[in-house]
């Protein structure tokens, strides 16, 4: 999605206001306020605000005053103990607020993470804009045979121009008939809150999204994983962006504890230590089922 002249005075003007602060800033953060970062073909994430660093994680877990810290490496040191031992209470002091824009159906996963702040654009008050999402030809798959909520093989030829031209198709058509609800001349037209319910789940809506840090590496272990729908993931890569320069620290610990890492059934713990001692396993001495077994398997290879 490019950036509009419009919407790039806008963030210009932002990020053109100075203001002086006593309270700890990231500098990696502040490099990142107000633009817009394009997500999908009409899409978009850009920060609005922020509270906290790296050194606030530690402050609050040493329920100290001032900086919190005495070395850089003491900081680092302490946020990999609290990411290892799941202490997630000191993530929690930080805050990220995100203005974003995406497709309806991404908006309907996105908000089952219940532990955010959340105010979206009303299409009671106002009328959406004619914007849909429409994948590129690559993100066009079918349903795959293994996983029930994931995609297999990409469609081509003339299947994939079918599905386009009835994503196209069926979008202009239900946004044509919308318009014609809310605005027939001469007649008092449908009310906003009801001409918006003929309206498909790939057109646009746009939220003001604030959490806190530990809520958001719960999103984005889930949301930025290979697994993940692609549609969702693209947006969760990019906040990954922003999140590595605003606390790089608690960043690579993340990175390597849970974006990297694994958690183990003391099955396949024990599948491990069986195997480092020399000994051969197979699915049908691991004790486990055959999604188990795979999944454990995949992790090893």
């Amino acid at each position: 999605m490019p950036v509009t002249p419009e919407q790039q005075a806008d963030v210009d003007a932002l990020r053109s206001e100075q203001n002086l602060t006593l309270r700890a800033v990231s500098s990696g953060m502040e490099n990142h306020l107000y633009k817009i970062y394009p997500v999908l073909d009409h899409g978009f994430i850009r920060v609005i605000d922020y509270m906290g660093d790296d050194a606030a994680i530690c402050q609050a877990a040493r329920v100290s005053y001032g900086r919190g810290t005495k070395s850089v490496q003491n900081d680092e040191g302490l946020i990999r103990y609290l990411m290892r031992h799941w202490h997630s209470t000191p993530f929690e002091m930080c805050e990220l607020k995100l203005h974003v824009k995406l497709p309806v159906f991404v908006a309907r996963q996105w908000i089952r993470h219940r532990t955010a702040n959340v105010n979206e654009y009303s299409a009671r008050y106002s009328i959406l804009d004619r914007e849909f999402y429409i994948p590129e030809p690559e993100a066009l798959a079918a349903q795959s045979v293994v996983n029930n909520q994931g995609r297999g093989e990409v469609l081509t030829g003339q299947e994939a121009e079918t599905v386009l031209r009835l994503l196209k198709d069926d979008s202009s058509q239900a946004y044509d008939h919308y318009e014609q609800m809310i605005s027939q001349e001469g007649q008092k037209g449908l009310a906003r809150e009801l001409a918006r319910m003929n309206l498909p789940a790939n057109i646009y809506t746009q939220w003001y999204w604030k959490v806190d840090l530990h809520n958001l590496l719960h999103f984005l272990r889930l949301r930025a994983d290979a697994h993940a729908q692609y549609e969702i993931r693209v947006y969760a890569d990019e906040i990954c962006k922003v999140v590595s320069d605003w606390v790089p620290f608690a960043y690579t610990a993340f990175e390597d504890y849970r974006l990297g890492g694994a958690t183990l059934s003391s099955k396949a713990l024990d599948c491990v230590k069986r195997m480092i001692k020399g000994e051969s396993v197979t699915k049908e001495t691991s004790g486990m089922s055959a999604g188990e077994w795979r999944e454990f398997s995949a992790l090893l290879d």
